[in-house]
């Protein structure tokens, strides 16, 4: 019985909590690099009431991280994106992210499987100041996508984060219906390391390897992966 204390003695008393109680940030009182970000980005009144519409709701808050929609603003307001297209709406905390990138003018066509997230989503758009240039397109995404490139419809910037199955397929119309220069963003590409585990092989897990290998090896797109979150790959279509 000796390894429990000398377990103890490895660490200093004020650390003993951290170690027994279930983790759920830093150890011994240290943040983590998300916290980090977190407490220096606040999130501003805006996201945080739809965050909190969301809730109210009854959804289930999958929305993007924060630190990653501060991201995607980023990237939308760099490359003066004039037309983005979001595959996966929920309550519309990554799309006012995306809207308040896009070039004056533009549009965001969003894709949402349920009609409730999706007048959720055009609701929090529209108290954020982005109602006139949003477009929501109900039902399976593969259906409105089939719609997008049979009516020759370009894009300069995508976010995929809708069902994981469908992955792979997304990012192939992403690449098909992008511009010479676009960007393609995915997240969720770690899966809370379900994608990491060579013990997790379910359906989810198994597509979004093959969407990492996808948007990591094709020669039409630079790109990279952000391990930080949950994750999150962009692309640069050539």
């Amino acid at each position: 019985m000796l390894f429990p204390l000398f377990f103890m003695l490895m660490f200093p008393v004020e650390c003993l909590t951290d170690l027994i109680e279930p983790i759920t940030g830093g150890v011994c009182g240290i943040m983590t690099p998300e916290q980090y970000s977190e407490d220096l980005y606040m999130e501003d009144e805006i996201l945080s009431s739809v965050s909190l519409s969301i809730k109210e709701s009854g959804l289930n808050d999958v929305s993007i991280a924060p630190g990653y929609g501060r991201l995607l603003t980023m990237l939308a307001t760099v490359s003066k994106a004039g037309s983005i297209l979001e595959i996966g709406a929920l309550g519309g905390y990554s799309g006012v992210c995306l809207a308040r990138g896009m070039k004056e003018g533009g549009r965001l066509i969003s894709l949402e499987l349920k009609e409730d997230n999706a007048a959720l989503a055009r609701r929090n758009l529209e108290l954020a100041g982005f109602g006139r240039g949003t477009e929501y397109m109900v039902g399976p995404a593969l259906d409105s996508l089939k719609q997008l490139e049979s009516r020759g419809e370009r894009f300069d910037f995508f976010l995929i984060d809708a069902d994981k199955e469908n992955y792979p397929v997304y990012l192939e119309y992403a690449i098909r219906l992008a511009k010479p220069g676009a960007i393609i963003a995915g997240d969720n590409t770690l899966l809370r390391g379900r994608t990491l585990n060579p013990d997790k092989n379910g359906p989810s897990v198994l597509a979004m390897r093959k969407f990492n290998d996808m948007i990591a090896t094709d020669e039409r797109l630079i790109s990279t992966m952000l391990p930080a979150y949950d994750g999150l790959a962009l692309a640069v279509v050539k």
